[in-house]
């Protein structure tokens, strides 16, 4: 097996994953409390990343040089993995997760003010492309508007700015420090939930909590993976298939059909970060 597709599958695998931890959510936060999902989730995560770092990595790379960043970014983890978990209880999921599809959108708009990189031409077309689609989603005004459409778009805006964090953080800390100190912190802020009231959990509830752990674990563990061995402008056309994947759990699991709009925003906004992507490649 080639190295390129090698990652291919690898990314593939990852964001079957990542979107199999969004639906095993979906299902949890219809019984418990958004915190408690996202608390036992985080800490079943930890039966991923904890073996991933024994074995691919060494201790010495979660040295944290950057705590300010480190916990900058943690918080506004735990507030678009908030966002995320509610609209999952409230959308389907596969319109949940192609609101999320605007976040590279929303980067390009911040990376100019918060990282002084140049916008050129390109880029300014995938934004007002991308904001096109999401108005094709959303549409505002019509009789079939859902206020709960604005949650997925909020998370999209928070991950966005943690993106650009990210970035910055990425100069001084190492990728699997930055994964394992965020999941540390959120697992923290879903704990801290627990004087609000948490429910008890069967062993039925437990195998999902462990499953969406796992799977998120695994997700993350792949897509670094993939991206490790593959070209980044090559593999982010991969993430898109997340749609597909949640389309197909959504109507097996819960019956959802995506209607028409769905599929004709979610191609507006894919289609102009392909152009985006494309064009960056260009440069």
């Amino acid at each position: 097996m080639t190295p390129v597709l090698r990652s291919l599958l690898l990314m593939t695998l990852g964001v079957a994953m990542l979107t199999a931890n969004d639906a095993a959510s979906k299902y949890l936060v219809q019984s418990y409390p958004v915190g408690q999902v996202i608390g036992l989730r985080q800490a079943a995560t930890l039966l991923v990343l904890i073996p991933y770092v024994m074995l691919f990595s060494r201790w010495s790379a979660l040295r944290v040089v950057d705590w300010p960043g480190q916990l900058g970014r943690g918080m506004l983890f735990i507030i678009g993995s908030v966002f995320i978990v509610w609209s999952l209880a409230e959308l389907p999921l596969a319109t949940a997760i192609t609101m999320l599809f605007a976040s590279p959108i929303f980067m390009v708009v911040l990376s100019a003010p918060l990282l002084g990189e140049r916008i050129g031409r390109h880029r300014w077309i995938a934004v007002i492309g991308g904001f096109a689609g999401v108005l094709i989603i959303l549409r505002p005004g019509a009789e079939s508007f859902q206020w709960a459409l604005l949650l997925p778009l909020a998370a999209a805006m928070i991950n966005a700015l943690r993106d650009v964090i990210t970035r910055r953080l990425s100069r001084t800390e190492t990728s699997i420090a930055i994964l394992f100190w965020s999941n540390i912190i959120l697992m923290a802020g879903g704990f801290a939930t627990l004087p609000f009231g948490w429910q008890a959990v069967d062993w039925h509830a437990g195998l999902w909590f462990l499953a969406a752990g796992i799977f998120n674990g695994s997700a993350h563990f792949l897509i670094i993976e993939a991206l490790r061995t593959g070209e980044a402008s090559v593999l982010a056309p991969i993430r898109y298939t997340a749609l597909l994947w949640a389309a197909l759990i959504g109507f097996v699991v819960w019956g959802e059909l995506p209607e028409l709009w769905l599929w004709a925003g979610a191609a507006v906004i894919v289609g102009s970060s392909l152009y985006m992507i494309r064009g960056e490649r260009r440069r």
